[in-house]
């Protein structure tokens, strides 16, 4: 630790760890920062707003003590009204060393200019980890509001830690550096600290403008630098960009440039905030309310950045094998027996499907836990038929309970009522908002009675209705009547001193309930973004509780620590190529926020697609993470089987590719469940510290095997990915290629096919049938495995498969499961049994090895030292070895010798 002020800022050290290496830069120049520095003397890109609110003007701008300089010259966002370097702020009194770090206390003498300023903070620093830093700006004189969300509770500090942190007294702040190079990671002392009751800001350099996250959002997966402020509060808000969107996660992560590293850093704050970006490169939080709560995680792999992020908000839960299968829904089907049109339409086309769903239009009048009687009268015949087939069902639930039925009639709401659990309006009755049944109320899931409750109607619903998972939307919560139905009270919790950067009016009570509202912990000022999170918990207990075995529970509204208990989908998107391309951008997001089962509606939810669109966007919705297929009322069908057969083959062949790889991407979610890591990420995950790959967001990994590129334009018949060095094989052909250095490839994709491939140096296990047209997981899961092996002779070779019963809870807790790792190199592998614990009525075998891009002609191959058959199927030097019965519960080795070469 080393304590910096205004004369030790001279020193180089100093220098580095305050402002980061594009401050040296400008420090260097000549100019130096000083408490009488002239406002003219501050760069525009370092200049930090201090009247974020609209219309500002030279008085009020000088009338809270800040600068004015206004130019037609300046970039779009650069502000007019900014922050001189004398601003007053907190002092910082002496750090105390404590059992877990560090407290040091921070006092203000001069009030700011928003209201209700906390005069005295309290700073405490815990080093919970080598590689994870926490800390915490807090009244320690008045209880405020905390996200109340479980992190890790650590008392003791650990004794070497990958991190550094130095204090700063003028300009006050807090610096922390990567011990091994000096890289600053965080520095508030550009910009000073505001504290006040409605209005907390903290601003920090940051080392890249390489900065992934910052959700829910739509747009390039890498986030603008220029000025660009993201807004977040959640909302009923179909995607667009710029806007804030269904759920909230304040949380980046950032390259470090050319050295690979990254670094993550998570602001736990639930209220309203917006972050700002600008091209300093440097980061300002707005949140309006509970507290200053940040952890910083030092990586250094991006991967690793996001398993120690879950690590403190949770591990993502483990779907059920099914889960994975291909999903299809559509909103306005209109009757039980239209739904099974539609199911039996797939099947006659062989097109895969696991799961049928339906949306409101199954509901009587749209209300929860109810079935239409005369429409959908033989829907629970119709999901009975859909488990006699290997396949489940999924039915939609909204966050909001009619509240206008006759007494009586209704016992979702009667029976809430009678037992409180609804969220209350500011006079202690409930709030009443309208949704698509027309007046509703509110479950509050944070209260313990609202959880009983809950499972009650879900065991009741149940009971009539088979359904194997729950689709929870409308959950920000939404309402279509601003606030309610009675408006919201003019006070400071609906109408703060500041609101950020939000949509239609700047009013939080837009779209939802009024934020004075309150609930059993707190007030919906504070919770609201919070409300499908809570939902997601009481909804994924009662599943357990009522059906006994994994179910499949996906949310529209997220934030940290969801992922540990639901799914989630992009929302309400179009049926337009653009919302096709940013659909892989916000799967990546979702991988960076714990949340890796996650996709977008296949072909778009509003206005009608095409068939070329839908062709394409089938290809690739066949290789997110998940994979469902579903449009709006009014428009026509969109189902595969609806179009020309041509269509249905090609969606047919991608979806077949997913279910033969299921066995590899089930070990990617096994390894996020328990480790924390992405399911799909970027390719600068893979290959760190290459700049080319810093904006590719039109290409995706699924782990670190496999590259999907799929055609995302109009009438193209090829496709351009950047691919690093190294051999990749087509998975579909055979074929490969070999790039020297990372560059462009153009690819042939014709509109029958969506490019996969496979990376050199690793083994993926399949399921590939012999013939026939499988269409389900459980059809698929009878299958023995076949190990597809890349071999290389750059790196070792990697694999994994994790084999359980698909459906069972905590089988990884409980030891029932199969843990087998691969290994392999130029011309050998092996497979080890790392854990036997499961006990599945069908064997689990591999039946055959495929050798894809061998380097020459093979001319023997050995397996635990006795010769086996092999076959060139095809003129790619691809070499398959077939009809084994190799036990995966136990080790083998395999081995090939290569013709000489002539």
């Amino acid at each position: 630790m080393k304590l910096c002020n205004m004369q030790s800022l001279r020193a180089i050290g100093c220098h580095r760890a305050i402002f980061g290496i594009a401050f040296i830069g400008y420090m260097l120049s000549g100019v130096t920062l000083t408490s009488g520095m002239q406002c003219s003397g501050i760069p525009p890109s370092f200049r930090f707003n201090c009247y974020p609110e609209k219309g500002a003007t030279q008085q009020e701008c000088q009338q809270r003590g800040c600068c004015w300089l206004a130019s037609k010259n300046l970039d779009e966002g650069v502000p007019h009204c900014f922050y001189p370097s004398d601003f007053p702020t907190y002092q910082m009194g002496s750090p105390q060393p404590t059992a877990f770090g560090y407290t040091v206390m921070l006092k203000r003498t001069t009030k700011s200019y928003y209201p209700n300023d906390v005069m005295q903070l309290q700073m405490d620093l815990y080093f919970e980890t080598s590689y994870r830093l926490h800390f915490k700006i807090y009244d320690p004189k008045s209880k405020r509001y905390e996200v109340p969300i479980p992190t890790p509770k650590v008392t003791k500090r650990v004794p070497s830690t990958d991190y550094k942190v130095q204090f700063s007294r003028s300009p006050m702040g807090l610096i922390v550096t990567r011990q091994v190079d000096g890289t600053v990671i965080f520095n508030s002392t550009l910009s000073p600290l505001i504290f006040a009751d409605q209005f907390l800001q903290l601003s920090t350099s940051l080392v890249t403008p390489y900065i992934y996250g910052l959700g829910e959002h739509r747009g390039r997966f890498r986030i603008a630098s220029d000025w660009e402020t993201y807004p977040l509060w959640a909302r009923d808000q179909p995607p667009r960009v710029g806007d804030n969107l269904y759920g909230v996660h304040p949380f980046h992560l950032g390259l470090e440039g050319s050295s690979g590293n990254s670094h993550g850093v998570f602001l736990l704050n639930s209220n309203a905030m917006e972050v700002v970006l600008q091209p300093a490169p440097a980061l300002t939080y707005r949140t309006i309310g509970g507290i200053l709560d940040f952890y910083i995680f030092m990586g250094p792999g991006s991967d690793q950045v996001v398993q120690q992020y879950t690590e403190v908000i949770g591990r993502p839960y483990m779907p059920p094998y099914w889960g994975l299968g291909f999903h299809l829904c559509r909103w306005g089907y209109g009757s039980s027996n239209r739904t099974l049109e539609i199911v039996k339409r797939m099947r006659a086309a062989s097109i895969p499907q696991d799961n049928q769903w339906n949306d409101i239009d199954y509901l009587d009048g749209q209300k929860d836990f109810t079935i239409n009687s005369g429409s959908y009268s033989g829907l629970p015949e119709m999901v009975k038929y859909l488990h006699s087939i290997g396949m489940h069902y999924i039915p939609i639930i909204d966050a909001g309970i009619s509240s206008t039925q006759p007494a009586g009639t209704y016992p979702p709401y009667d029976t809430g009522i009678a037992q409180d659990v609804f969220v209350k309006n500011s006079s202690g009755k409930p709030i009443v908002g309208k949704v698509f049944p027309g007046a509703t109320v509110f479950p509050d899931f944070f209260n313990e009675t609202t959880k009983s409750w809950w499972l009650d109607q879900i065991r009741n619903f149940h009971l009539n209705l088979s359904f194997d998972g729950m689709w929870m939307d409308m959950n920000e919560p939404s309402s279509f009547v601003d606030g309610s139905v009675d408006g919201c009270p003019k006070d400071p919790y609906n109408n703060p001193p500041y609101t950020p950067a939000t949509i239609d009016g700047g009013h939080l009570y837009s779209k939802t309930l009024c934020p004075s509202a309150t609930q059993s912990i707190g007030k919906h000022y504070d919770l609201h973004s919070l409300y499908g999170y809570s939902e997601s918990i009481a909804t994924n207990e009662a599943l357990m509780e009522v059906r006994k075995k994994r179910s499949f529970l996906i949310g529209r509204s997220t934030y940290p620590g969801s992922g540990k208990y639901t799914a989630h989908w992009l929302g309400d998107n179009n049926s337009l190529w653009p919302d096709m391309a940013y659909s892989i951008a916000s799967i990546l997001s979702f991988n960076l926020f714990g949340i890796p089962l996650v996709g977008a509606d296949i072909c778009g939810f509003n206005l009608n697609t095409t068939e070329e669109l839908c062709q394409r966007w089938m290809q690739l919705g066949a290789f997110y993470p998940f994979s469902r297929n579903q449009n709006a009322i009014g428009n026509k069908d969109q189902d595969p089987a609806a179009f020309s057969k041509d269509m249905q083959t090609s969606t047919r062949n991608a979806l077949q590719l997913r279910y033969g790889l299921l066995p590899y991407i089930y070990t990617l979610f096994h390894l996020a469940h328990t480790q924390g890591s992405t399911v799909a990420r970027p390719l600068f995950f893979e290959f760190p510290g290459d700049p080319q790959l810093y904006d590719v967001d039109k290409q995706f990994m699924l782990g670190s095997a496999i590259v999907v590129t799929p055609v995302l334009e109009k009438g193209a018949s090829s496709v351009t990915g950047i691919f690093p060095k190294g051999v990749w094989l087509d998975i579909s052909s055979g074929d490969y290629f070999q790039v020297d250095s990372t560059k462009p490839v153009s690819l042939p994709a014709p509109l029958n096919k969506i490019n996969v491939h496979m990376r050199e140096g690793h083994i993926v296990p399949m399921q590939l049938p012999s013939g026939g047209n499988l269409t389900t997981t459980t059809q698929y899961r009878q299958l023995g495995f076949t190990l597809l092996v890349t071999p290389s002779i750059r790196s070792p070779g990697t694999g994994q498969l994790f084999w359980d019963d698909g459906d069972s809870l905590n089988t990884y807790e409980s030891g029932n499961y199969l843990l087998v790792e691969f290994a392999s190199n130029a011309t050998a592998m092996n497979s080890t049994v790392v854990h036997d614990g499961y006990s599945g009525s069908q064997p689990v075998t591999v039946e055959t090895i495929i050798l894809g891009a061998v380097p020459r002609p093979v001319k023997q191959v050995t397996i635990n030292g006795t010769a086996v058959h092999f076959a060139y199927e095809k003129p790619l030097l691809d070499v398959y070895i077939k009809d084994l019965t190799l036990p995966l519960q136990f080790n083998f080795y395999v081995k090939w010798e290569y013709q000489p070469w002539e």
